[in-house]
């Protein structure tokens, strides 16, 4: 990930339920297919965030493949929002953002703007946990994409296997949940661990569940 200014700025980042100071480098991150091909969202990234690596993100479409078209894509937890905008260029119905961090917030509608798909974009400022208890889908499949924040995957890892259950009995039979987690997740302390598709690539993983069907559903993986 290109680093364009190496001249910090201070940013509030949530960790262990305060705000605390921290350093946030502009970084640019670049759609890597579709529509959007080459396109790129200028944003502040710190330490607390995850933001999905271009390798991993390449691979886990390339995974989706025909699950993408014409499904609308849920990014939750959405960051710089660059997997659901990726989902976009590649063929999705519409996404919809789900993010707590209003500056995060303001540059997704920014960026969907700029590039012009600011009809297909729905952006919900929420917290993740409280969002999914309200949350009605729709009757159709969906496909849903979970990279939480660091501290989530270990301070908070209940609560979280708590909302990937709520998010999997909620959706509709063919629908797609994939979690961007790291070495160490407790997989065998997910629903039916056996039915997940996991994929390693360097410290991060791909866990990957088609409701109702076999882990291998969506597509024939390129990696």
């Amino acid at each position: 990930m290109p680093i364009v200014s190496t001249s910090g700025k201070r940013a509030h980042c949530r960790t262990t339920g305060r705000y605390n100071f921290i350093m946030a480098e502009k970084t640019q991150i670049r759609i890597v297919a579709g529509s959007l091909r080459g396109r790129k969202l200028t944003v502040l990234v710190h330490p607390g965030m995850r933001p999905t690596p271009q390798m991993v993100r390449e691979a886990f479409f390339s995974i989706l493949g025909n699950a993408i078209p014409d499904r609308e894509f849920y990014d939750i937890f959405a960051g710089t929002g660059v997997v659901g905008m990726e989902a976009i260029s590649r063929g999705a119905k519409a996404a919809r953002f789900i993010e707590n961090d209003p500056r995060q917030v303001a540059d997704i509608h920014k960026h969907a703007t700029a590039f012009r798909i600011a009809e297909q974009t729905h952006v919900i400022k929420a917290d993740a946990y409280r969002w999914a208890q309200r949350w009605v889908p729709p009757a159709e499949p969906v496909n849903l994409f979970l990279s939480p924040p660091f501290p989530d995957l270990s301070e908070k890892a209940e609560e979280f296997l708590t909302l990937v259950r709520e998010l999997l009995h909620k959706v509709a039979p063919e629908s797609v949940l994939t979690i961007q987690a790291e070495d160490g997740f407790p997989l065998h302390r997910l629903p039916e661990p056996e039915q997940w598709d996991v994929r390693t690539y360097s410290r991060n993983r791909l866990l990957i569940r088609v409701k109702g069907e076999p882990p291998t559903t969506p597509s024939t993986p390129s990696t």
